[in-house]
């Protein structure tokens, strides 16, 4: 008897695990930050990243490879040197699916009712 459970062999959905993933490389606050840089350059950056980061050059890269493996960042190697840029149709897919989400867990939220007033007889 199952008893409502998924079975262990059931996989999820593909769309859910994209954005879990885009989610889980987001959840930490170098992350962002790293992210916020780019979206701010609007171009490629190539090794200077550590530089705005209390970070050390391995932690960095630490990050940006999260990022990258979650399809967040395109990046190169150049020489001795990786140049990472924000992906922006993987930036807009997360955006639509995540806004998507919370619309329907928004609609199936319920509404908060308002607590009668007490009436004295």
């Amino acid at each position: 008897m199952n008893h409502g459970k998924v079975a262990v062999a059931e996989k999820f959905d593909p769309d859910d695990e994209r954005l879990a993933a885009a989610l889980k490389a987001l959840a930490h606050p170098a992350r962002l930050r790293i992210v916020d840089v780019l979206a701010a350059r609007g171009t490629c950056i190539c090794g200077e990243i550590v530089e705005v980061l209390p970070l050390a050059q391995a932690t960095v890269s630490q990050h940006l490879k999260i990022l990258k493996e979650a399809g967040l960042l395109q990046g190169a190697i150049e020489g001795p040197r990786s140049c990472y840029c924000l992906d922006a149709a993987a930036l807009s897919d997360l955006r639509r699916a995540l806004d998507d989400r919370l619309g329907r867990l928004e609609a199936g939220c319920c509404i908060r009712m308002k607590p009668q007033a007490e009436t004295t007889p």
